[in-house]
């Protein structure tokens, strides 16, 4: 019997190993097998160590690794290096984005965004040639759905009209924000509560800045240090409009007409659509606590009011009765009823007492 329980004991201890056992598969690669053979082809997690002052932007906006690899093209003797091709993966599209309008800032360099990923390379092959090595490219880059997959909708809030779509830069942090020349000094719009930022020029006139906050509260305390700075300022900084809807802030910096300026911030409204795909700070989630903490308050004395109105109802009614029946009289009472006439006939007076004559 002992034998049989340590051998029990045994399969039972090996079952948990098993099932402790993981298979890890390791990430499917960013680049097709054409530009992975290289002598030069490189793969790792995090900022690679060529990115140089490219590095702080990339960690700012989530990368979670990154693979580059060397093109060739075929020669008399041989192939030949015709450009490179580098891919980086961020943690969501919000971040591929920012890093997408950040990396675009070399006209040498061709730079697109895909999901999660984005795609610089710089080629020196014919057009048709590039064009199908990058969509082979775009056709092996990882996949993401959800709330991980949705590009940020601030930029789509930019009016159409006069935009320099070049110009268009959106930032998560105050390194990438400073490096795309924001006009605010980073410390005061609020990276720390989640913020994003979107900037844009437009023909003939200047700069619009949007901000996207969490909450309305936030939204109007970082709004009200971005005016204190503006009037600092002065002139300056040109024509400064500025205006909050909402956890939405906007402002015009440069060669605005005033009149112009302000139908530019007044021609921004937030639509139902708006969503949040950043985690959010922790004084957001300590403002959902205390809401939560308060409506759940609120319920409870409710709750235990009305259930002292019934016991006291039953208490009192169940009284009442007892003594009823106690002094030999039925538990219920018939109801008395006043009657009154509205109709302005005079009332006929009803004698008192056992003899009175009904027919007056």
């Amino acid at each position: 019997m002992l034998g049989l329980v340590l051998v029990g004991a045994s399969a039972v201890s090996v079952e948990a190993q098993e099932a402790k056992t993981m298979l890890a598969m390791p990430p499917s690669p960013l680049l097709p097998e054409s530009l992975r053979t290289g002598p030069d082809h490189d793969a790792g997690n995090g900022a690679p160590s060529w990115s140089g002052a490219d590095a702080p932007i990339l960690v700012e906006d989530g990368i979670r690794r990154y693979e580059r690899g060397d093109a060739q093209s075929p020669a008399a003797h041989g192939a030949v290096t015709s450009g490179t091709v580098t891919v980086y993966q961020f943690d969501d599209a919000t971040g591929a984005y920012a890093a997408y309008s950040y990396l675009k800032k070399s006209s040498a360099d061709h730079v697109l965004v895909n999901g999660v990923s984005v795609v610089v390379s710089n080629l020196k092959l014919y057009p048709e040639s590039a064009a199908a090595l990058l969509k082979a490219v775009q056709v092996g880059l990882p996949k993401v759905g959800g709330t991980k997959g949705l590009p940020p909708l601030l930029p789509t809030y930019l009016p159409a009209k006069g935009l320099q779509r070049d110009t268009v830069k959106y930032s998560l942090g105050p390194a990438g924000y400073q490096a795309i020349g924001g006009v605010l000094p980073p410390e005061i719009i609020g990276f720390d509560k989640a913020a994003e930022v979107v900037t844009a020029k437009y023909e003939g006139k200047g700069t619009l800045t949007m901000m996207l906050f969490p909450t309305p509260q936030i939204a109007g305390d970082h709004g009200r240090q971005i005016e204190a700075e503006m009037n600092r300022r002065g002139a300056s900084a040109g024509t400064v409009k500025l205006r909050r809807e909402g956890p939405l802030v906007l402002m015009t910096t440069g060669a605005w007409k005033p009149a112009e300026a302000q139908e530019m911030v007044k021609s921004v409204h937030l639509r139902n659509e708006v969503t949040w795909n950043k985690a959010v700070p922790p004084e957001f989630h300590s403002e959902i606590r205390k809401t939560v903490s308060l409506l759940t308050s609120i319920l409870l004395f409710c709750g235990l009011g009305a259930l002292a109105a019934v016991v006291i109802a039953l208490f009192l009614g169940g009284a009442r009765a007892a003594i009823r029946v106690m002094q030999g009289k039925p538990a219920a009472t018939e109801p008395e009823f006043l009657r009154i006439d509205l109709s302005g006939r005079p009332a006929r007076i009803q004698p008192d007492g056992p003899s009175a004559n009904p027919q007056g």
